[in-house]
């Protein structure tokens, strides 16, 4: 059960410190696109433009589609 804390009170320090970073979202879309890359199918490749169609990380997903579907 969470510990009810005042208006005028200051949370734990501990409590406070506990919430990590929020994660870059470049970053993250670039390890999806290298996921993407690994796994080299049509269905995750398809995955990442469809999730992601307006990065710049689309454009290269899609040379790599046709590149293997020839």
């Amino acid at each position: 059960m969470a510990k009810a804390v005042a208006s005028d009170a200051k949370p734990d320090t501990a409590t406070a410190n506990s919430m990590p970073p929020a994660r870059d979202p470049k970053l993250a879309v670039e390890e999806e696109y290298q996921m993407a890359r690994r796994l080299n199918t049509v269905q995750s490749l398809e995955l990442f433009i469809a999730r992601h169609p307006d990065d710049p990380l689309a454009a290269r997903a899609r040379a790599d589609l046709r590149s293997l579907s020839r």
